[in-house]
């Protein structure tokens, strides 16, 4: 029998823990120094449509759910070309979504989940030509 570390926690394993996770998460975001500027000021995210698209997003990437239908690159595109992405903020969003995991689950998917976000957020840099290039955790 496997045992888990943190048994008090829930592992992010069903669409209802990612949906808890992308809300904590993105309740961070909105209030983050860093972070609020992008999503609240310069993008001016529409918070109840933008969870349910990102708790799609991470279950068809995580869990295998289809559902998620858009272009986050193109977004990012436009929005980085208004005002260009900082490394410093995709180490900030990884940072903050690794913590808002570490805090609340534990488990196989937390994990996946976390080393995808850190994937995510170094390929955005890249990818996204206005935008300072993030190397990853250092």
């Amino acid at each position: 029998m496997e045992r888990r570390p943190h048994p008090d926690r829930p592992d992010v394993d069903s669409p209802d823990e990612i949906a808890r996770l992308v809300r904590a998460f993105y309740e961070r975001v909105a209030v983050d120094d860093l972070l609020a500027p992008v999503f609240v000021d310069q993008a001016a995210v529409n918070w109840e449509t933008h969870r349910p698209r990102i708790t799609a997003f991470w279950c068809q990437l995580e869990l295998g759910i289809e559902g998620f239908h858009g272009a986050p690159t193109q977004k990012h595109r436009k929005l980085s070309a208004e005002e260009p992405f900082r490394a410093e903020q995709f180490a900030r969003w990884v940072s903050l979504f690794h913590d808002t995991i570490d805090q609340r689950w534990a488990g196989p998917h937390a994990e996946s989940i976390k080393a995808r976000a850190t994937t995510i957020a170094m390929i955005q840099s890249q990818v996204v030509p206005t935008a300072e290039p993030w190397p990853g955790p250092t």
